[in-house]
């Protein structure tokens, strides 16, 4: 077995180094439309709204900014029309003095979409205020998928500045839709798979038991006018641990036939105790780059995205976690990849940016490996270019589930841990994930705080 030179160990950093595609596990709850010029003035549009609307009353904020001051457009009037399944759910003037337009939303399962509020009497744009906000109340954002805001500028900074074709502009905001479905394993049993979508519909749901794999389809479009805008697809993959014939140490995805990165295929077992959770993410150029793989053999796109997953028995690294607060994201790899007694590992890790995926460089840490909920070795550094190295040879007696926990990250307290499992007599490693009874309450109270890659 080669052990690992200074050289192979920089290299390794260096890998590590390099910006890895995040998988931050969050829907599309927020939409931002940027550079659009009106009269000479550049602003941005920005729509959040939940991504459940499990409540009597939700909200929807349209904020619009203007570049170059920063601060909020006056005296703006939007035109607003609200697509779902191809089919309009309303479509209104509304006007907010300070740029910052608030619409309650009052769901309910039958009757008329209705408007309630203040009128102006030039254009009849709905407006409100603390005493008297706008409410829309109506069958509206009953089921998930994709919900289209079409919006155009009619006024700003004055009220009677009337504006006419500043052009229509589409914000894309997703309604989280858990969808279960009823298949047969290898004896013709029944299994419940479930699919969370933070995009769009599921259809077309399939788990062939002797191939070991899982197929199912979302409706996407690929113009351009619409992935400018589409900051992530995530789906995830709900079935019971106990399906032993499809519960693999790792899976490979495909979208329309291409094969995915391993960062856009995840693994989480302790979200939900009974469950495997596995995550599709496919961020935007993942996307750009099976739209070309497409075009090189289509003369037309799809209209569809098509995943398969496949059972996998390939340990691929880095793992991934992030700290509770996804403040830092940390990739953990090790050499040599088989771990034994008696031989020197070099555990190799990079700390980054939670939201960028940035190495951050002098990033204090304290590193920690327990066994048996003990610390067999504990020793604190600075990776001076945000990655580096430890050493540690495994004892005769050392071998089993072992925790490798980082504290303290760049002094704040935060902390993060992977897990493995030495088995000699098989003469490779064994990945599973191990977390104390507190980062299980974590996935309680946040779910995917903590995340790993295989």
């Amino acid at each position: 077995m080669l052990s690992l030179t200074k050289f192979g160990i920089f290299a390794i950093v260096l890998c590590l180094l390099f910006p890895a595609s995040s998988v931050y596990g969050h829907g599309t709850g927020i939409d931002t439309i940027y550079s659009i010029d009106i009269q000479g003035k550049e602003i941005s549009i920005t729509v959040e709204m939940p991504m459940y609307f499990e409540n009597d009353q939700e909200q929807i904020t349209i904020t619009a900014t203007e570049k170059e001051t920063k601060e909020n457009a006056k005296n703006i009037t939007f035109l607003i029309g609200l697509f779902h399944n191809n089919e309009m759910i309303f479509r209104n003037y509304f006007f907010a003095e300070d740029g910052v337009l608030v619409i309650k939303i009052i769901p309910t399962q039958e009757g008329k979409v209705t408007i309630r509020g203040e009128q102006d009497s030039m254009l009849g744009a709905w407006h409100g205020t603390e005493s008297n906000p706008i409410e829309i109340t109506g069958p509206l954002f009953n089921s998930g998928g994709l919900y289209n805001f079409e919006i155009e500028v009619r006024t700003i900074d004055e009220p009677t500045n009337i504006i006419e074709n500043s052009g229509i502009y589409n914000a894309d905001l997703s309604i989280i839709e858990t969808t279960s479905f009823i298949q047969k394993n290898t004896e013709n049993l029944d299994v419940q798979f479930s699919v969370k979508s933070y995009f769009d519909k599921i259809s077309n749901f399939e788990y062939d038991s002797e191939a070991k794999q899982v197929a199912f389809e979302m409706p996407f479009d690929w113009s351009e006018k619409q992935m400018s805008h589409v900051p992530i697809v995530h789906v995830e993959v709900h079935f019971p641990k106990d399906l032993t014939e499809f519960f693999a140490l790792g899976y490979s995805g495909y979208v329309n036939g291409i094969k995915l990165f391993k960062s856009s295929v995840t693994i989480d077992d302790y979200t939900e105790e009974d469950k495997r959770i596995v995550h599709f993410m496919l961020l935007q150029d993942h996307l750009r780059f099976l739209k070309n793989e497409m075009k090189k053999s289509n003369e037309s796109l799809p209209d569809n995205l098509v995943f398969t997953l496949f059972t996998s028995e390939n340990i691929e690294l880095p793992l991934v976690a992030y700290t509770k607060s996804e403040d830092f994201k940390l990739n953990l790899s090790w050499d040599p990849v088989e771990i034994e007694p008696g031989i020197s590992t070099n555990f190799v890790f990079t700390i980054r940016d939670g939201q960028t995926s940035e190495p951050l460089r002098n990033s204090d840490y304290t590193f920690i490996i327990i066994q048996n909920e003990k610390e067999i070795y504990r020793t604190s550094g600075t990776a001076q270019i945000g990655g580096y190295f430890e050493k540690f040879t495994f004892a005769e007696d050392q071998t089993g589930p072992m925790i490798i926990k980082f504290e303290n990250i760049r002094n704040t307290g935060q902390e993060t841990e992977f897990a493995i499992v030495v088995v000699p007599e098989f003469g490779t490693i064994t990945l599973i994930i191990l977390v104390t009874s507190i980062v299980a309450m974590i996935f309680v109270t946040k779910r995917n705080s903590f995340r790993f890659s295989i």
